[in-house]
């Protein structure tokens, strides 16, 4: 029975190691994404969306590896919750993976466009944001650290206010006397705002599921709902193919 415990940590260990590599990946993509964007670099773009396929590669490997512990240790109580957190958490790492190659998607499609010295200001706070959510989420995964967890839920609030501010931006570019921004244009950063703002909800989400395996706390996300908001209450405009986070 020992060497069945041993064999679940070792496990258990080896499987928040690879999270937490993946996780830190997602943290260095955003601000390299960025400045693809900001740059309009094509190459970089290609770059990074040609290497969205290893993450989600490494992404269904450590599954398959959290389902092995489910079904050859069946852990138990707290055991249980570390893992089923995993799972959850992966789901987490992948997304935001795709939203940052979303991100040099709409740099392909807006190349040769320059953009209002206003609205490259807020991209770059967006983004900068983005990724201090992600390095404090992996922080508190890390640390399994309750009150770090907690905090990144009020940092998330900042970059919620930011995608407001810019797509406020947005209206005031396009309704200028002079140079107003194309309509496909502000479309696209629109959607931009929205992958940054969606980045940094899965940034909580990760938070969530580390207070989840500290404490057994469970997020109550039920909230009263508004017209034109979606699943986090927040208002936005849909990007094609439901935000397009693969588009």
């Amino acid at each position: 029975m020992d060497e069945l415990r041993k064999s679940y940590h070792n496990d258990l260990e080896s499987a928040r190691a690879e999270l937490a590599r993946l996780a830190a990946l997602v943290a260095e993509l955003v601000p390299r994404a960025t400045a693809v964007l900001l740059d309009g670099d094509l190459e970089g773009a290609e770059l990074l969306i040609r290497g969205d396929a290893e993450i989600d590669q490494r992404c269904v490997d450590l599954e398959e590896h959290c389902i092995r512990i489910l079904a050859l240790q069946a852990p138990v109580a707290t055991e249980l919750r570390h893992v089923v957190a995993l799972l959850k958490m992966i789901a987490e790492v992948e997304r935001s993976a795709d939203l940052a190659g979303s991100i040099c998607k709409v740099a392909r499609r807006i190349y040769g466009h320059a953009l209002d010295p206003k609205l490259r200001g807020l991209i770059g706070r967006m983004g900068e944001q983005a990724q201090q959510l992600w390095t404090s989420a992996i922080e508190a995964f890390v640390e399994n650290d309750e009150s770090k967890a907690a905090a990144v839920v009020d940092m998330d609030a900042f970059l919620d206010a930011l995608q407001k501010q810019f797509i406020q931006a947005i209206f005031e570019t396009q309704n200028q006397a002079q140079n107003p921004v194309d309509l496909q244009l502000a479309m696209q950063l629109a959607y931009v705002a929205r992958f940054y703002e969606r980045i940094g909800d899965h940034a909580v989400n990760i938070a969530e599921r580390v207070r989840f395996v500290v404490t057994g706390w469970v997020p109550d996300h039920r909230k009263p709902a508004r017209a034109g908001a979606d699943e986090t209450g927040s208002l936005f405009v849909p990007a094609p193919g439901d935000l397009s986070e693969d588009s």
